[in-house]
């Protein structure tokens, strides 16, 4: 029973100095403001915040692609 005790009194201590350690963290350290810049690719621009699946275009507005036709010969 007497190390049952020791233990927990010492993990208490030891909880204790977390806790104090964590009380002098927010009352002694300052954070910095910066400023911070995002790129936003322009793929997700022209295609309203929705990403392009492979194979299609990027531009919502583009006219379907097609195969130019040979003229038969006579």
């Amino acid at each position: 029973m007497p190390t049952l005790i020791r233990l927990i009194i010492s993990l208490l201590f030891l909880a204790g100095l977390v806790y104090a350690g964590m009380i002098a963290l927010v009352s002694f350290v300052e954070p910095t403001p910066k400023q911070v810049t995002i790129r936003i690719p322009a793929a997700e621009l022209l295609n309203g915040g929705q990403r392009a699946l492979p194979g299609t275009e990027t531009t919502p507005d583009a006219a379907p692609v097609v195969p130019p036709v040979e003229p038969a010969a006579p």
